[in-house]
């Protein structure tokens, strides 16, 4: 099954400087990425919150980030100022080339998510036949896979979207980033209290919903909506949600809001 991933921007990177430059603003180790694969990775300010989470891709001295459309300008600019006299080039490709998300197939030229997804790039569809992209959300969901947009930009640390489950997204061996120290200070300090889950519910959710817990003495709400989606009679989500709550009564907004239910596949 393959799916247009629209509302997403691509970047390409390149220039002698640019594997070292990724190295010292993102939340993975750049140095072990090899060609053919999605590396997942934090982009966060120095507290430590993710301003944007960047599929990284590699092809020859190229490097390809993808990331959704509302956060580019924002992207952009904190690139390019920190790139300063760095050999580094930035080139916005979006318009160039169309970015496909492959689900239980292999092509040609992709770069693997994870066992179920993987990502081409390809410069036309050449009448290609493609499925909605609800059920490219749909399989995001199911393998736990996070998204950061505009809506939520800086709410989360990389432990609140289990970035650092395996490493996933998070190399604690690679040295300074920006946030890196608090990042690195909450791992060390233990388990994190809130953890993204899968839920699902009978309305449709949308993204910076809040999770409410009646029980939970926290000041904030008990988690924010990730990403969503709603595919036929289901309605899915994946959400951060405080650890000690996630199998007790939750409700979305308020206390009279709909109910969600955990889908325990952790």
């Amino acid at each position: 099954m393959i799916t247009q991933l629209n509302n997403r921007a691509l970047l390409r990177l390149n220039g002698s400087d640019t594997q070292s430059f990724l190295q010292g603003q993102l939340s993975n180790d750049i140095d072990t990425l090899e060609e053919g694969v999605v590396q997942l990775n934090a982009y966060c300010q120095h507290q430590g919150k993710i301003i944007a989470l960047l599929w990284v891709m590699k092809q020859g001295e190229d490097f390809y980030l993808s990331f959704p459309e509302d956060l580019k300008a924002i992207v952009v600019q904190k690139l390019t100022m920190f790139k300063m006299m760095s050999d580094v080039n930035i080139k916005d490709v979006s318009d160039e080339l169309i970015q496909l998300g492959v689900i239980d197939e292999k092509l040609d030229s992709s770069f693997t998510l994870n066992d179920h997804q993987s990502v081409v790039l390809v410069e036309t569809l050449d009448s290609m036949k493609l499925a909605n992209e609800s059920e490219w959300e749909m399989v995001c969901i199911n393998n736990n896979v996070p998204e950061v947009i505009l809506a939520t930009s800086e709410k989360f640390v990389p432990q609140l979207l289990n970035l650092d489950v395996d490493e996933v997204g998070v190399s604690f061996t690679k040295g300074c980033y920006p946030g890196q120290e608090v990042v690195a200070r909450l791992h060390y300090l233990g388990k994190s209290k809130r953890r993204m889950r899968q839920f699902k519910g009978e309305v449709k959710f949308r993204v910076a919903d809040e999770l409410i817990v009646s029980g939970s003495k926290s000041a904030k709400a008990s988690g924010i909506v990730v990403r969503q989606v709603k595919l036929a009679d289901k309605s899915l989500c994946l959400a951060t949600v405080e650890v000690a709550y996630e199998d007790d009564e939750i409700r979305l907004n308020s206390a009279d809001g709909a109910q969600l239910t955990r889908i325990k596949n952790d």
